[in-house]
C-alpha cells in the first residue's frame, strides 16, 4: 500500500518523526526567551529577599513559560495557565515580583485575538496579581501596583495597534486587490472590444461584398467567403484567449495559448481592411528596430481599432494609409482617411468613442501621447506617440 505524507500547515514545524507540531518556530523562540528572562529575574530576586533559589519556583516559571505554546490557538486558555502559575508563585514566595515576561506575552496576545469582552478582565486580573502577596501593606506594595498597572496599559495599548495596523494593512491589501482585478477588468474589455469591433465589422463588410457578386462572380464571393470563415475562426479564438482569464478555476490550462499580436501583424490587417472595401496603404520609415512586446501590441491595437473606425465611418470610395516610423527617441503611427462621413471617420468624433478612450489608455501606459482629429479638407486622423523604452535608449 502507498504510503500518504501530509504537508505540515503553514508557520508549523515537523517532529522528528514527521507529524506537524502545534506551535511554530516564532512561538518556540517565544517561550524559551520568555522563560530566560523570568528565570534570570526570579533567580535575582530571590536570591536578594530570601538568601536562596526555591527549585520548584523555577520549575514552576519554565512551565508558565511553556504554557506560551498555545498563545496562537488557545489565547485565553494559555493566559489562564501563565495566570495561575503566577498566582502560585507570588503566594509561595513573595520575592515581590509584578508582571512578568510570561504574563505580558499571554496578555499580548490575548489583546490580539480577542475582544473588550476579554481582555479587560485579564487586564485588571494582571493589574491586581501583586496584591496576592502575603504581606503587609506598604508604599513599596503602592508602588509595585502603580508600576504593574502602567506595564498592564502599555501592553493593552500596543495590543490595539497592532491591531489597527494589521487591520489598515489588511484593508490597503484589499485596495490593492481590488485596483489590479479593475486594471485587469478595464484591460479585458479593451482587448475585448478591439477584437469583436474588428473582425465582426471586417466580416459583416465582406459578407455584405459576396452576397452582392455571388450572382455577377461567384468566384470572387467564395474568396470573400473563405475569407470571412477565416476571420471568424480568428475572433473566436483571440475570444476565447480573453475569456480564459475570467475563469472561476485555477487549474492549469494545457494547451499553448498563441502570441499576441505585433508590429509583424500590420501587413494582415492592412490587408484585412482592403479586402472589406477599404483601399488602405502600409509604410515603414525609420530603421527598423525590435520593440518591446506590451509596445508592439499597443500599436497593432491602434491600427486595428483606426481602420476599424474608418470602414465604419469614412463612407464609401475612402482610403486609407498606415505610416509607421522609427525615430531616434521614439516609434510614432499615423493612420490617416479621406472619408467623408460623419467626424471624417476613424471615430464618431473627435476623442469621443469607447475606443478612442481605450486607444488612450494603452499609449499612456507607455508614457507616450495620441493626437486625433480632422484632417485639413476632409478625413481623420489619428497619431500615436510612444517613446523609446529606457533600455533601448540606455544602448543609443
Amino acid at each position: 500500500m502507498p504510503t500518504t505524507h501530509t504537508a505540515p500547515a503553514a508557520g508549523r514545524e515537523r517532529s522528528p518523526l514527521g507529524y506537524a507540531l502545534p506551535w511554530s518556530r516564532n512561538d518556540a523562540l517565544v517561550a524559551v526567551g520568555a522563560a530566560a528572562f523570568d528565570l534570570i529575574g526570579f533567580t535575582l530576586t530571590s536570591q536578594s529577599v530570601q538568601g536562596f533559589v526555591p527549585v520548584a519556583g523555577c520549575l514552576l516559571m519554565t512551565v508558565s513559560a511553556l504554557a506560551l505554546l498555545t498563545r496562537r490557538r488557545a489565547p485565553l486558555l494559555a493566559f489562564t495557565a501563565v495566570l495561575a502559575v503566577g498566582l502560585a508563585v507570588h503566594l509561595s514566595w513573595p520575592v515581590g515580583q509584578g508582571l512578568n515576561a510570561a504574563m505580558v506575552v499571554a496578555l499580548y496576545s490575548l489583546v490580539r485575538a480577542r475582544g473588550p469582552a476579554v481582555y479587560v478582565p485579564a487586564a485588571l486580573v494582571s493589574v491586581a496579581l501583586p496584591l496576592a502577596v502575603r504581606e503587609p501593606w506598604s508604599q513599596g506594595s503602592f508602588l509595585r501596583l502603580a508600576g504593574n498597572c502602567a506595564a498592564v496599559v502599555f501592553v493593552v495599548v500596543a495590543g490595539l495597534a497592532m491591531n489597527r495596523r494589521h487591520q489598515e494593512v489588511e484593508a490597503h491589501r484589499r485596495l490593492v486587490a481590488e485596483r489590479a482585478l479593475a486594471d485587469e477588468r478595464r484591460r479585458i474589455a479593451r482587448e475585448m472590444h478591439d477584437v469583436v469591433a474588428h473582425h465582426v465589422t471586417t466580416m459583416v463588410l465582406m459578407g455584405g461584398g459576396a452576397r452582392a457578386n455571388i450572382d455577377r462572380n461567384p468566384e470572387a464571393a467564395r474568396d470573400a467567403l473563405v475569407t470571412l470563415e477565416g476571420l471568424g475562426r480568428t475572433a473566436l479564438h483571440e475570444m476565447r484567449q480573453l475569456l480564459d482569464v475570467l475563469r472561476a478555476d485555477d487549474e492549469a490550462r494545457e494547451e499553448t495559448t498563441a502570441p499576441q499580436p505585433g508590429i509583424a501583424d500590420l501587413e494582415r490587417i492592412v490587408a484585412e481592411a482592403g479586402a472589406a472595401g477599404l483601399p488602405t496603404e502600409f509604410e515603414v520609415r525609420g530603421e527598423p528596430r525590435p520593440l518591446p512586446a506590451g509596445m508592439q501590441l499597443t500599436v497593432f491595437r491602434i491600427v486595428q481599432e483606426a481602420l476599424t473606425n474608418s470602414r465604419k465611418y469614412a463612407g464609401t470610395g475612402a482610403h486609407a494609409r498606415v505610416c509607421l516610423t522609427y525615430g531616434d527617441d521614439g516609434t510614432t503611427v499615423d493612420v490617416l482617411d479621406d472619408g467623408e462621413g460623419t467626424a471624417g471617420g476613424l471615430g464618431p468624433a473627435p476623442g469621443s468613442g469607447y475606443g478612442l478612450v481605450g486607444m488612450r489608455e494603452r499609449v499612456a501606459l507607455h508614457g507616450g501621447s495620441l493626437e486625433t482629429g480632422r484632417r485639413e479638407g476632409q478625413g481623420f486622423r489619428v497619431t500615436a506617440r510612444l517613446p523609446l523604452p529606457k533600455e533601448q535608449g540606455a544602448l543609443r
